[in-house]
């Protein structure tokens, strides 16, 4: 976490090809095949290339795939027009308990929209946000949280809502943590990112979240450009306002779900090709993650595990830990 707490990991070992490697505290279980390779020279043009991270088999995984995929005399070499990596953003990239970032951001817009709104007092989704019930929050279904956002969302240009969002996030704070939500992200992700990028990867967000919302952020926070930014999307509407220039309007109807089998499905709508490294915490992951995990060429798929609740949050319910209906890591897909 960026000025955040440090990061103290131990791992299993690991086996064999099949890179595996679970790591305690802000923690990833990592699930590849990969050849034996050396250090290529530009995963080694810093001393230590991700330096949050603990000398541990996942360490070695992350850095043996690079290595492999920018050799030219392996077989698992990526030619660099195909050297794709995706990232989840919600539990992956930056903290999403007790609830998601864009949760947060529609729930201040119910707020700021109320007095144009009476009758949400007494119509749901919006009276539960009103009351400030956070145990009946909790309980809202993917179907309230669309109607939120949707509603929420729609009846602006997409550079009003751009304008929105981006200065929702320049001031937005996480109060566990008494940091900016673009603050709270994962500094070992980040040398993750950096590292990919010096090895002449395009880095993807590929999130159940929306798609304007994170792209309004994401190349401050990230270093990643909009148009590689994957989400939920809603429909938008053509038309021309009042000096007769021509403009897209958000509508409150949803176009594009990213998440689960959707994931990999606009994967290939928006980018084409398999992703070379994919990087999730969720079961709203696991498609994308054996997708690229089925590759025929070097390939990683990295699962995050939180187990830290001292210095983050600890949920699952894998290993036993709380299930809390946000960021679901199931034992099945530990096991997977």
């Amino acid at each position: 976490m960026v000025e955040g707490p440090g990061q103290a990991m131990s791992c299993m070992p690991s086996t064999g090809t099949d890179r595996r490697a679970l790591l305690r505290g802000a923690t990833a279980l990592l699930l590849g095949s990969l050849a034996a390779a050396p250090l290529a020279r530009r995963v080694l043009a810093q001393e230590n290339p991700l330096p949050s991270w603990n000398d541990s088999a996942a360490k070695s995984a992350i850095l043996d795939f690079v290595a492999t995929a920018t050799d030219e005399g392996n077989s698992g070499f990526v030619p660099i027009a195909d050297r794709i990596a995706t990232f989840d953003q919600d539990g992956t990239l930056w903290v999403e308990q007790p609830i998601y970032g864009q949760a947060i951001f529609a729930i201040d817009r119910v707020k700021e929209m109320a007095a144009d709104h009476p009758e949400w007092k007494t119509t749901e989704p919006y009276a539960t946000i009103l009351s400030g019930d956070e145990k009946a929050l909790a309980a809202f279904s993917e179907k309230d949280w669309e109607q939120v956002i949707g509603a929420t969302h729609a009846g602006m240009t997409v550079e009003d809502f751009n304008q929105v969002a981006a200065d929702w996030a320049a001031t937005a704070k996480n109060p566990h943590f008494d940091r900016l939500y673009t603050q709270s992200v994962y500094q070992p992700m980040i040398e993750v990112l950096d590292l990919l990028r010096a090895n002449d990867f395009r880095t993807y967000i590929v999130s159940g979240g929306g798609q304007a919302f994170i792209r309004s952020y994401a190349e401050d926070v990230y270093g990643i450009p909009p148009e590689q930014v994957i989400g939920t999307t809603f429909e938008t509407a053509y038309s021309y306002g009042s000096d007769g220039e021509p403009r897209l309007t958000k509508v409150a109807k949803l176009q594009l779900n990213n998440n689960d089998a959707g994931k990999p499905q606009d994967i290939n709508l928006f980018i084409g090709k398999r992703p070379a490294i994919a990087f999730g915490n969720s079961t709203g992951d696991q498609q994308m993650l054996e997708w690229a995990n089925a590759g025929a060429r070097a390939h990683l798929a990295v699962l995050i595990y939180h187990d830290d609740a001292e210095r983050e949050y600890a949920y699952g319910p894998a290993g036993g830990l709380p299930d809390t209906h946000v960021g679901t890591l199931t034992e099945a897909l530990m096991d997977e």
